[in-house]
């Protein structure tokens, strides 16, 4: 994961690709994302059992993002 102050400094990086754009985002949705239980949860007794739910709920999460952090179809 990479930081930048701006989208215009992200899109001035040696290593940007051009149509990724919609990857880019902001500090406050990478950290809700990893507020979610999936993260969250791992040292409840129940997180195994749980784990289908919590992964439901991070692909929701991925996919309100952008296309661009579609997980892979299986």
């Amino acid at each position: 994961m990479n930081l930048f102050r701006s989208e215009e400094h992200v899109k001035n990086w040696s290593d940007f690709k051009a149509g990724t754009e919609e990857g880019i985002n902001p500090l406050s949705s990478v950290v809700g994302l990893f507020s979610l239980s999936f993260f969250t949860k791992r040292l409840d007794a129940d997180y195994v059992s749980r784990m289908e739910e919590y992964m439901t709920e991070l692909i929701g999460v991925l996919k309100s993002m952008g296309s661009f952090w579609h997980p892979p179809d299986q």
